[in-house]
Formats: structure tokens, C-alpha cells, sequence
């Protein structure tokens, strides 16, 4: 082979090994993306179709339709509608638990049609939701298939104040708020006035009426406000 052959051949391998790279990394940073986009639902995804490339592919494609989604923000007046529904609603859980899970599930889907998603076949609502709610969406998965046990009769008080739980993680982060986990709350132990018995863990809080749900295994906390001294 003459030098110059040998030189081109040189320098097609470089570009070459050079675009594999390029390539290589884009798909890195991609997966990266999704992983932390979507959470716990990417690996659900590979779970659920058997294939990384697969999964991905679908989930690009949950991006792409939702990006063409005209969703919206609330208006205060309309947060604080929501805020007070979810209120009477938690009320209810007393006296009539399997209405109160069923309400709830329908307060949640009206926001979410308020919002601008869709609220049509479940898997399509699920997929959406799923690009900016991944990390909370097992919460609505569970507390909807509660929801439809108790259609039936099949679930009990217990499972149906869990599914109150679940509910209200998707609910404030489509009312704006978050959803705090036990431990990101403050360390001042208060009974919560809830469908929940003392001593639950996944406290959320009700910025509205001050009240607190809380889940099984610890109590439910308020968050401590420690910029300012406390009124005496």
C-alpha cells in the first residue's frame, strides 16, 4: 500500500472511530435525559416493552406528543376552588370512604382535563402524565386501581385511606405544589385532621386549610417555618 492510500485509510478510520463517539455519547446524554425526566416510569418502560432501545424509543416519542399539548397553569382563583373541593372531599372519607376515594379520583381527573390533559383512554393519560409526573405517577397508578376495586366491593377501609394518600401526590403537583415525603418535613409532631389514623408516613400538607394526610408507620408533621422566631 503507498503512503497516500495508507494515509486515507488512516484518516477514515479516525472519523469513523470519531462519529461512533459522537454517536455513542449523544445516546449517553440521551438516556440520561430520560432517566431523569421520567424516573421510575423509564424503567417501567424497559420493563414493560423488554427492550432499552424500545422503551426509549417510546418515551421520545411521550415527549413529542406532549410537547404538543396546550397545558396550562392554574389561576389562584382556580387553586383555591381545587384546594377547597380536596378539603370537603377528605371530610367525607369518614363517613363515606368508598365515595370519598371515588371523588377524589374524579377531582383529580377534572384538574387534570383543567390543565389540559387528556383524560380519555387510561394508558394514553398515564403516558402523558408521565413525562413531567413520572416520579409521583405510581402513586395515581395505585390509588386508581384502588379506586376500581372498590367499584366492586373488593377493597378495604385500609386500602381505600391509602389510595387518599396516593391521590393527593399527583393532586399537588397538578395544583403546584409538591409532595413531601416524611423526610422533608419539620420535626413537630401534630395529629393530622384526615381520613388517616395517627402515626402514617408521606405527610403531605394543605397550604389552604393547614391540615396534613399522612400515610402508615410515622405521624403526620407539619413543615417548621424556622426564618422567624415563633409568635408567643
Amino acid at each position: 500500500m503507498n503512503p497516500t492510500a495508507t494515509v486515507i485509510l488512516v484518516v477514515v478510520i479516525i472519523v469513523a472511530l470519531a462519529a461512533a463517539a459522537f454517536f455513542a455519547g449523544r445516546l449517553l446524554m440521551r438516556r440520561k435525559h430520560l432517566q431523569t425526566r421520567f424516573g421510575p416510569e423509564y424503567d417501567r418502560a424497559i420493563e414493560q416493552y423488554g427492550d432499552r432501545r424500545e422503551a426509549e424509543r417510546n418515551l421520545v416519542e411521550r415527549e413529542r406528543r406532549h410537547s404538543e399539548l396546550q397545558l396550562k397553569p392554574l389561576d389562584p382563583a382556580a387553586r383555591e376552588k381545587y384546594s377547597a373541593e380536596w378539603t370537603d372531599v377528605q371530610e367525607r372519607f369518614v363517613d363515606a370512604p368508598d365515595g370519598a376515594v371515588q371523588e377524589a379520583d374524579e377531582l383529580i381527573t377534572r384538574l387534570m382535563r383543567e390543565r389540559g390533559y387528556p383524560t380519555g383512554a387510561h394508558d394514553k393519560r398515564m403516558e402523558m402524565l408521565s413525562v413531567e409526573h413520572g416520579h409521583t405517577l405510581d402513586h395515581y397508578r395505585k390509588a386508581h386501581d384502588i379506586a376500581r376495586r372498590s367499584e366492586s366491593g373488593d377493597a378495604g377501609t385500609e386500602d381505600l385511606r391509602q389510595a387518599m394518600i396516593h391521590h393527593r401526590a399527583l393532586f399537588d403537583e397538578l395544583l403546584g405544589r409538591t409532595y413531601r415525603p416524611r423526610a422533608d418535613v419539620g420535626p413537630t409532631t401534630r395529629q393530622a385532621a384526615d381520613p388517616t389514623s395517627p402515626g402514617a408516613t408521606g405527610a403531605v400538607h394543605d397550604g389552604r386549610t393547614d391540615q396534613w394526610i399522612a400515610g402508615p408507620g410515622e405521624t403526620a408533621t407539619p413543615h417548621v417555618d424556622t426564618s422567624k422566631p415563633e409568635a408567643r
